[in-house]
């Protein structure tokens, strides 16, 4: 009898000690980013950013008992290197997953639907996996272009009133899937509203628009719809300001921040408008003043301080934070340990989230694994980025119709 009394109390001292194992595991986010090429522009910043807000938890005992783990490898915006870096990690334990790149979250998308891994796809990627009942384990968080060019449209019928259907828009775009993913909205909006508009789109590199802005110019637009990423919209504002084209009529996707608009010139860029997913780097915020003391000031930070106070490193906070509140959800509640099943439904319960002002609050469900699709429309004042607008999301009806019809597609092909 005291053998087996023994026995009994070893495999219950066992399990004891493996629950505990399970509980502080750490939870690992992958980071699959090209940081040497096309997204150079963004994705140290946002590294950054994950890192310094996985450190801040950690510095607090991190989630549960578990600490965060950020891990990050370059693929160099080439998709079999991406499935790489997704198969590697994967044997590594991690099972959230953020590519950073078009071309590699639609190559590696189909993996992890298998196999049953999450997906972060904020501001890239496919803009139907918004559509939750679809792309379960992808949550794109954010609006998506579709999104982002409705709400342009909306501002610019706010400011025109009764005289929106006499409205020229011109659309200056990179002449690539990037560039070419809002047109079918826009056709659309001008169906329904009436508007002028004519389509102006420059050759890759993005770096030669003399052609396209030229002929801009002959149509005389009320607005200026752009879609490129960094230094294009430092080409683009340039290139209209040397034809005599006011910037104040200028609205451009969020890709860009506080380095471009040193390049254009402060008080050159004076009047350029932005759609905004995150407040305007170097605004005073909460968290950015716990990140600075917590770390910066006791020399723990992931990279340079200068970037504290560029937009896509809020960028990359908010899209952090939002994960850690679903984790957050997903454990408050449930026994050890995380699985990605728990980590989807964790979630799908964020409601509101807005990182304390950092963000339009989101709320994730089921069906919405956007977040609600809000922006606001920013102006650059010569020294800081002054909203004009607050967060709002107009005809969603319309965005909505189309994530339906592309992902109904998704669906029929069978790569569910």
């Amino acid at each position: 009898m005291p053998h087996i009394l023994r026995a009994a109390l070893s495999a219950l001292a066992m399990s004891a000690v493996c629950q505990v194992a399970m509980a502080s595991d750490p939870i690992r986010f992958g980071l699959c980013y090209d940081l040497t090429k096309s997204y150079g522009f963004i994705t140290p910043q946002v590294a950054q950013a994950a890192r310094d807000y996985a450190a801040l938890i950690n510095g607090k005992g991190g989630l549960s008992g578990s600490m965060i783990e950020i891990t990050v490898q370059d693929h160099g915006n080439e998709p079999q290197r991406g499935i790489e870096c997704y198969e590697r990690l994967k044997r590594d334990g991690v099972m959230v997953f953020d590519f950073m790149s078009t071309p590699v979250a639609r190559a590696v998308l189909p993996r992890v639907m298998h196999d049953g891994n999450l997906m972060i796809q904020a501001f890239h990627g496919r803009a139907d996996a918004v559509d939750g009942e679809v792309f379960k384990p992808v949550f794109p968080l954010g609006p998506t272009y579709w999104g982002q060019a409705a709400n342009m449209v909306s501002y610019i019928k706010r400011q025109a009133g009764a005289s929106f259907k006499k409205t020229k828009i011109a659309y200056l775009y990179i002449d690539y899937p990037l560039g070419q993913e809002p047109i079918p909205v826009l056709q659309e909006l001008q169906k329904r509203e009436g508007f002028e508009m004519a389509m102006f789109p420059y050759p890759l590199p993005g770096n030669d628009m003399s052609s396209a802005i030229s002929q801009l110019r002959r149509y005389q637009p009320d607005w200026i719809i752009h879609w490129g990423i960094g230094p294009m919209n430092v080409v683009a504002a340039k290139e209209l300001k040397r034809n005599g084209i006011p910037l104040e009529k200028f609205i451009t996707v969020n890709w860009i921040n506080e380095g471009d608009i040193n390049n254009i010139g402060p008080e050159a860029a004076k009047g350029l408008k932005r759609s905004s997913v995150v407040i305007g780097g170097g605004t005073d915020h909460p968290l950015l003043r716990d990140i600075a003391r917590e770390l910066y000031d006791k020399g723990k930070g992931n990279g340079d301080r200068k970037f504290l106070s560029d937009s896509y490193y809020y960028l990359g906070l908010a899209m952090y934070s939002t994960l850690i509140e679903g984790v957050r959800l997903a454990t408050k509640d449930q026994p050890a340990p995380l699985t990605a099943e728990k980590f989807r439904k964790g979630m799908e319960s964020v409601r509101k989230y807005d990182a304390n002002g950092l963000m339009a609050p989101l709320t994730l469900t089921a069906k919405d694994h956007g977040g609600g699709g809000k922006t606001r429309i920013d102006m650059w004042d010569g020294s800081k980025w002054v909203p004009q607008t607050d967060w709002f999301a107009d005809y969603t009806d319309l965005v909505w119709s189309t994530v339906k019809q592309h992902s109904a597609e998704f669906a029929k092909a069978g790569k569910n």
